[in-house]
């Protein structure tokens, strides 16, 4: 297929799927058209009249489209600087440490839980799996989707600092699992396994490569922007800021996902106080929120459809599903183990451990990094795990976590409610007492 007649398609039943969502489902965008779409795909695999021409039409569709590019070199660019432009970087600095130690360590550590837990999953089941594919896949289950997170957090009118901790913590975790990620997959491919010292400076090349170049490329931004009072003139260096350094960032061996949230973050807070003017502020909002809703329209639509694509067995599908709890619990003690070091000198919302367990949605990045793969190893098993667990963190954890938020925020209001009146008694004794 043309890629204009793929776009077109995709476009269209994203709009379609928008329009039903909104009109009947009223779930939250990118959870509805998932939802939409996967049922879509499902009746397709019945044996209804056209429904056979229909899927091999979509299947084909799907194939012509190089997911995993897609995503990694083109619209996650996009999606993290629409995600950082809305974060107010004072508020991410006071959370500095605890959004850094929960960005690296807790990827670096789910990766190594899913990698040994999956392992002996996959052993049990009579799956002969490499360790090696193993901890592929804690690498690119661990990063939670920044997108669909921060979305809720806002409409379950979360605390703002417990929403900057999570947002904060999405945004950079997609660049350190990246990285992570690309070196656990040059030992898979037969590459010679660099030392320990020589894996840990490229590590941290990539991620404080990312942090300075991020920097430098939105200070340029910056200064652009303010020599400037033409609002296209403005939009366009933004839309250059995403594209060009993206692009820039990953020639020059950095972290393109991490320089691209810093450059995002200097142009969302520091312009908006010295840059931008108030016509261009609104006016560079609605351009980014629009981008950043057409291009979830469309990666949701994807992932939902994607399930044509994938190659599903009986012991596959098990997998998977003994998966979900796997992650879930190596995502609590990948946060649980810094969080219990960092509550000793910071403070934390209550509930703060469940929320941030339970919010670790995986999207599309996890599907795009098991669809880039090699396909002579065990590419369809992990892709299916993959699968199937993001499609259980977006529609279960998505759907429940507002509810969550909101029970906990209840919790907190009613155990403050005795404390103080149970001071305000005291208060009013010791004042009779004192007549």
């Amino acid at each position: 297929m043309r890629l204009f007649d793929v776009l077109a398609v995709l476009i269209g039943f994203a709009a379609l799927f928008s329009w039903l969502n909104d009109r009947y489902l009223k779930l939250p965008n990118a959870i509805g058209l998932m939802l939409i779409a996967l049922v879509f795909s499902l009746v397709l695999l019945l044996p209804f009249p056209f429904a056979r021409e229909l899927e091999q039409e979509v299947q084909r569709m799907l194939a012509s489209i190089d997911f995993s590019e897609a995503l990694l070199q083109g619209m996650l660019g996009f999606l993290l600087f629409a995600g950082a432009l809305h974060v107010d970087l004072r508020e991410l600095a006071r959370h500095k440490w605890a959004i850094a130690i929960l960005a690296s360590a807790s990827v670096v550590g789910a990766t190594v839980v899913i990698g040994c837990a999956s392992w002996l999953l996959f052993f049990a089941l009579g799956l002969d799996v490499p360790f090696i594919y193993c901890m592929l896949l804690g690498a690119l289950i661990s990063p939670t989707d920044p997108v669909a997170v921060l979305g809720i957090l806002k409409k379950a009118k979360a605390p703002k600092s417990l929403e900057t901790k999570i947002t904060g913590e999405s945004l950079f975790n997609d660049g350190v699992a990246v990285v992570v990620f690309m070196l656990l997959a040059g030992l898979a491919a037969g590459e010679t396994a660099p030392a320990p010292g020589s894996a840990l400076l490229l590590f941290a090349t990539e991620i404080f490569g990312g942090l300075a170049f991020g920097f430098v490329i939105g200070w340029i931004a910056l200064y652009m922007i303010g020599k400037t009072a033409n609002y296209q003139v403005e939009i366009m260096v933004t839309l250059a800021l995403a594209m060009s350094g993206y692009a820039i960032a990953e020639h020059a061996h950095v972290s393109a996902p991490i320089a691209i949230v810093v450059a995002g973050l200097m142009v969302g807070s520091r312009g908006r106080a010295t840059a931008l003017t108030e016509a261009t502020r609104y006016r560079l909002d609605d351009f980014w929120e629009l981008v950043d809703e057409i291009l979830n329209a469309v990666l949701f639509v994807i992932i939902g459809l994607e399930v044509l694509a994938i190659t599903m067995t009986g012991t596959f599908i098990l997998a998977g599903l003994v998966a979900i709890p796997l992650v879930l619990v190596a995502r609590l003690v990948s946060v649980g183990l810094p969080f219990h070091l960092l509550r000793r000198h910071r403070h934390f919302e209550p509930g703060f451990l469940s929320i941030l367990t339970w919010g670790g949605l995986r999207g599309g990045i996890s599907v795009a990094l098991a669809l880039s793969l090699p396909e002579d190893g065990p590419r369809d098993l992990i892709l299916t795990v993959t699968y199937i667990v993001v499609v259980f963190s977006v529609l279960v954890q998505g759907l429940t976590l507002g509810p969550l938020v909101r029970t906990i925020a209840a919790r907190s209001e009613r155990a403050k409610s005795p404390r103080a009146a149970r001071s305000i008694d005291a208060a009013s004794g010791a004042g009779r007492s004192s007549a």
